[in-house]
């Protein structure tokens, strides 16, 4: 998407024409709620919401399209926190999402 290296072409099975739309949706829920980002390990991204936010539907969403996504959404005391891992070879997705999730 976007050329940033978010989702690979060969592994994305969301329309291309779709994709742009789906990428507004994660700047959205950036720009509205997210309060941290950490890159624990070159697999994984960590992001850091607003409690009480809603992105299950997102992220199932975003799972049924690109079906190497590993997501862990845990709900805490402070927040909602969502774990993103992928496989090696599919870290310059990651890298796409983690530029876009700057705080």
């Amino acid at each position: 998407m976007s050329g940033d290296g978010w989702a690979a072409v060969d592994a994305c099975t969301l329309p291309t024409e779709e994709q742009p739309l789906r990428e507004a949706e994660f700047d959205t829920l950036f720009a509205t709620a997210l309060r941290g980002v950490e890159r624990p390990e070159r697999g994984r991204l960590r992001l850091t919401f607003d409690e009480g936010t809603e992105i299950e539907d997102l992220i199932a969403r975003e799972s049924s399209c690109c079906s190497f996504f590993d997501f862990e959404l845990t709900a805490t005391e402070d927040g909602v926190v969502l774990d993103v891992r992928v496989p090696a070879a599919r870290v310059a997705v990651l890298d796409g999402i983690a530029r876009r999730a700057v705080v």
